[in-house]
């Protein structure tokens, strides 16, 4: 079965692309079309038709098509997470949660289209009154990442059509598996032709013809800072509004007086879950001098214990990398560590399994220092670095000192520490005796810094970049 791109309410073909098991390189997850340029402009045409009717539909009706797809969504989790599980290769209890997480999003957004509110305000003029209101911004361009391949498009196709706004949705070309099945879900929702419309394909075609589109009234995107520069070039020079989550170099700090086996699971989770292959990971860990030994020791026997195997096996702890040119990347950054001087502690091999994949042992290195390759650039794998500091102002110090601002964490039982470091932690999500990655749906993600750009996505705060305000005067 070849999996259609959507466009005005049709599923259109184009050329196949195999979509492959990372787990298992002989696995073909299925057949997808790629759009090209033109089917492209076509879908941006659709939802700019669709969106006279759907910026001004009822709320009823907006809030039942969401509120369908999230109970569907959480129906079909366990079916849903296999298919991400083969796709991406992230564990499958970790791709369950995923989809999970999807369906609440679009529950929490069909609940936001019943709170839409303004304000009506008295003006300073006498016998006028004022109305401030929030409409939608119009036809938002959709670009995301493979490393969420359900959630991300959840988390930003939701407040889109919540708001009135049509979309145009381009996954990811290496999983565009989970995306599918979200599109076939609302299209089966009865959501209007062309308000959501699905190109899948290569970014040089597929991406780069919504970014010079002028009809294109917002773009949202989440990936690499390359790109994400790109994006934002490309919106300024049509006055588009855009909103950008680029990458992260996440630290995790951990004081003298953590508990240890808090700091240990947390540094795991952190680091190594999920492949790594999270914006929100921490590839830095900084450990005070009483500690650092304790730590390390405990963190690699942590390690040991960790299985690495196909995604879709009970009792794996961490899956393949999620193709060829990633696992080269990790390689490429675990040689440069070597040669910084950084030492390999643990890890850092490709493994064999049963079947052919893309298999790394965690890597963990220690004697680092924070100006080295491996503590400044995002390697987007299961490698982490441990920098030794002397207290918890030089932590800090390190900690703050790196281009990115996404996701920052500390292990401490000090409530001064903590509450310090919550206030002066330059990240735009700060945790504490927690991972540095798991966010809940209904509040604000974001960072700061090289991290990302534009009003932050999630929750009640997403109406800012799906939005535009509206001043309303008149006489009495």
């Amino acid at each position: 079965m070849l999996h259609k791109n959507l466009i005005a309410g049709e599923w259109v073909s184009g050329d196949a692309s195999a979509n492959i098991n990372p787990s298992n390189t002989n696995d073909v997850v299925g057949d997808y079309a790629r759009a090209s340029a033109e089917d492209t402009k076509a879908a941006i045409a659709a939802a700019r038709a669709a969106l006279p009717a759907w910026s001004r539909s009822g709320i009823l009706e907006r809030h039942a098509i969401l509120k369908k797809a999230g109970d569907e969504i959480l129906a079909r989790k366990e079916e849903l997470g296999r298919l991400l599980a083969r796709e991406e290769g992230k564990t499958l209890p970790e791709a369950i949660g995923e989809v999970t997480r999807a369906g609440q999003i679009f529950d929490f957004f069909a609940g936001e289209t019943l709170r839409l509110s303004g304000e009506v305000l008295p003006s300073v003029r006498p016998n006028i009154g004022v109305e401030i209101t929030r409409e939608a911004i119009g036809v938002v361009g959709i670009i995301t990442p493979w490393n969420f391949p359900i959630a991300i498009p959840a988390w930003k196709i939701a407040p889109a059509l919540a708001y009135g706004n049509t979309v145009v949705l381009k996954p990811a070309d290496l999983v565009p598996g989970s995306a599918w099945a979200l599109v076939d879900i609302l299209h089966r929702a009865s959501t209007p032709a062309g308000v959501v419309n699905l190109v899948m394909g290569r970014g040089s075609v597929v991406g780069q013809t919504l970014l010079d589109s002028p009809d294109v009234n917002a773009l949202t995107f989440t990936g690499s800072v390359g790109t994400g520069k790109r994006v934002a070039l490309a919106s300024v020079e049509h006055n588009r509004k855009f909103q950008l989550e680029m990458g992260g170099k996440n630290p995790f700090v951990v004081l003298d007086d953590a508990d240890l086996a808090v700091a240990v699971e947390a540094a795991a989770n952190s680091s190594f879950f999920s492949t790594g292959q999270r914006c929100t990971a921490s590839s830095r860990l900084i450990v005070t001098e009483g500690i650092h030994d304790r730590f390390v020791a405990a963190l690699t026997d942590r390690l040991r214990g960790l299985v690495i195997d196909d995604a879709l096996k009970a009792g794996t702890h961490i899956g393949p990398v999620v193709d060829e040119s990633q696992l080269k990347q990790d390689a490429d950054y675990i040689d440069i560590g070597r040669s910084e001087g950084a030492r390999l502690a643990f890890g850092g091999e490709r493994l064999e399994r049963e079947t052919p994949g893309f298999y790394l042992s965690p890597a963990l290195f220690t004697e680092a220092t924070n100006d080295m390759r491996i503590a400044r650039e995002e390697i987007f794998g299961p490698v982490a670095a441990v920098i030794r500091v002397k207290d918890y102002d030089e932590a800090l110090a390190v900690a703050n000192d790196t281009s990115f601002g996404l996701s920052s964490g500390i292990a401490t039982t000090s409530l001064k520490h903590a509450t310090h470091f919550k206030r002066n932690s330059e990240a735009g999500m700060v945790m504490v005796n927690l991972p540095t990655a798991g966010v809940d749906f209904h509040v604000p993600f974001g960072g700061r810094k090289g991290s990302s750009y534009g009003p932050r996505e999630q929750g009640r705060y997403a109406a800012e970049f799906y939005t535009t305000v509206k001043t309303a005067y008149t006489l009495a």
